[in-house]
């Protein structure tokens, strides 16, 4: 619990840290500025933990097939890679994007 509660002041400090930090900044990059690196870092952030997820399930999910049916491993291999490509894929395209709102700043 004690732990949790560390975590959370923490986490909390750094919050309220991170605008007051910038709020000198903000005068001379304009109102947008700030924003648009807020949300490119929000958005890298979802999209990494978004696609970590579904790898992992998806990486669980055809170990619990290969385990059930060990002859299946060659057949599930090739759906299984393209699969992780895709996912991983959305995290690039994701990363592309955030670059790409950087230079607008």
């Amino acid at each position: 619990m004690r732990t949790i509660i560390t975590f959370l002041a923490f986490l909390s400090l750094c919050l309220i840290a991170s605008p007051a930090l910038a709020a000198e900044g903000a005068a001379a990059a304009g109102s947008t500025g700030g924003l648009i690196a807020l949300g490119a870092g929000i958005g890298m952030g979802l999209a990494a933990f978004g696609v970590g997820l579904g790898q992992g399930r998806a990486t669980a999910a055809a170990m619990e097939s290969i385990g059930r049916n060990p002859n299946s491993a060659d057949r599930l291999f090739t759906p299984f890679i393209l699969g992780l490509a895709l996912m991983e894929a959305l995290a690039l395209y994701t990363l592309v994007i955030a670059f790409i709102l950087q230079g607008k700043i």
